[in-house]
This record gives C-alpha cells, structure tokens and sequence, in this order.
C-alpha cells in the first residue's frame, strides 16, 4: 500500500507537464495565428461593405471607403429597400430556394434509395449520366432550356426556375447519397423486412432517418446555391415583380447609376439573408460532416 501510494504523484506530475508542454508548443500558436490572419483576410471585405453602407455619400466622398464613418448613414439602405421592392424580391428568392431545396432533396433520396439500395440494373451509367449533368456548365443548358420554356408557356415563371433548379440539384444530390446509401448498413433493412416494413417504408422510416445529419447538409447546401444563382433567373425571369435578390441588384446597377454607399447598402442586404440562414443551420452542417467523418 505503501509503494502504491508513492508511486502515483510521479505519473500525476508526468502527465501535468506533458500538458504544460503542449500548451507550451510553437506549432500551436503559429497555426492559431494563421488561422487568425486568414479569417480576417475572409471577413475584411464584408466589413468594408458593412461600414460603407452605413456611411453617407459626403463622408464616403471626404474619407474615403476605409474610415469609420462619423454617424450612421441608414437612408441608403432605405432608399435601396423601396426602389427595387426589396420586400418582394426577398420572397421570390426565400419561396424558390426553399421549394428547390425541398424538391431537390426528394429527388436525390428516391434516385439515390433505387441506385444504392436497390442496386437497379445499368446503376454504373446512371452514376455516369449524373455526373456528367453535374459537370455541364449552364451556359449550355440556357439555349434548350429557354425554348423549351417558351412551348410549355413557363417562361417568365418562378416555377420555371423551380423545376430546373430542382433537378440541377438533384443531379448532385442523388450522385452524392447513391454513395452513401451504397454502403447503407444491410442489418437495418433486414430487421424492418422481418418486421413486415416494406422497401416505401423501410425508405421513411430506417433510411431516411439514419441518413438524416447528410440531408441536413443537401438540404443547406441547396438552399444557398439556389439563393446565390444569377445567370439562369437572369435569363428566366425578365419581370420586376418575378426577380430574385440576385438578379435584382445586377439589374438595377446596370439601369441606374448609384453612389458607393447605396451600392454598398445593396450588397450587404442582399447577402445577408444567406449568411443568416447558414448561421441557423450551422449545427446542421457540423453534424453532417461529423457524421461523414466518423463513418
């Protein structure tokens, strides 16, 4: 007993210092501090929007873009917000980008459930043609795309852009769950067959489940990209009243001249309705990839 009990502050002792000494490494702080650097050089440009758009024309004018402003400015994002509508265009862009990450989604789980899960035959080339759709660029969509709209009577639709975003994003999504769905833990399925569940319900209830924290990610994923596009809804939608945030501030710069600020105001409004749903579902995303990795 004696013995023992002399034996243990040594190893308590050894394990402080190896801690001390960790907590002591270079390497840690030269990775700290340029992880630092990096997230100002990230976050630096977003700050300058957000300081010039607070910033009356004359201070902008006298100062230049890199000082702080002397009051806050807000009529440039006022005067922005009502003459393009901005109302408006906010739920042109919320409604697709939602409807598009909802559908897209769907799609993705019921190709990738038939392409990993039910092993349908010629799986290989299906994999192929969805990736090559993932890789065409929309500038080569946009042709064929807009005639087809034109005969069905969809063009200048917000549901135009729905159904071709949906399956864009689709494409990727089915590519990326077939994957994951390919190596889906055959047990489970087994257990819910000896149950009675047939493969609708084995999909719902055991697949989709399991798989929840990867959808989270798609579902997030879809929706910012959907919300960020411009070249297609450019094309797509020539009405004010169908545009989205994007095509909004592209189109109203190129119509009418603004000054800095307004312009700033403009960009900071626009982005951040994305970066506010990316905070929200940041824990989404953290799962997905947590999950992905421990698999």
């Amino acid at each position: 007993m004696t013995t023992t009990a002399t034996a243990r502050p040594p190893a308590v002792h050894t394990n402080t210092t190896i801690k001390a000494k960790k907590q002591r490494n270079p390497v840690r702080f030269g990775v700290l501090f340029g992880l630092i650097v990096l997230l100002l050089l990230m976050i630096a440009p977003l700050l300058v929007v957000a300081v010039n758009a607070v910033k009356s024309p004359s201070d902008y004018a006298s100062h230049g873009p890199l000082a702080w402003p002397d009051h806050f400015y807000w009529d440039g994002i006022v005067d922005f917000w009502k003459r393009v509508d901005f109302t408006e265009k906010l739920w042109n862009s919320f409604i697709t980008s939602f409807v598009v990450a909802v559908l897209g989604l769907l799609l993705s789980i019921l190709n990738a459930y038939a392409l990993g899960i039910g092993r349908v035959n010629g799986r290989i080339w299906f994999l192929v043609f969805f990736l090559v759709a993932n890789l065409l660029p929309q500038e080569a969509l946009v042709y064929p795309l807009y005639y087809i709209s034109k005969q069905v009577g969809l063009y200048d639709s917000l549901f135009s852009v729905i159904i071709i975003f949906t399956v864009i994003q689709g494409a990727f999504g089915t590519y990326l769950l077939t994957s994951v769905y390919a190596d889906f833990p055959t047990e489970l399925l087994d257990a819910a067959a000896a149950d009675g569940a047939g493969k609708w319900r084995s999909l719902w209830r055991v697949v989709v489940p399991v798989s929840r924290p990867t959808l989270g990610v798609l579902f997030t994923f879809f929706f910012i990209w959907t919300w960020n596009e411009f070249f297609l809804p450019l094309v797509f939608l020539v009405s004010n009243d169908k545009q989205t945030v994007p095509v909004s501030l592209a189109v109203l710069q190129g119509d009418r001249l603004m000054d800095a600020t307004t312009t700033s105001a403009s960009a900071l409004i626009g982005i951040l309705p994305a970066m506010l749903f990316f905070v929200i579902f940041q824990r989404t995303l953290t799962r997905g990839i947590t999950a992905g990795a421990i698999k």
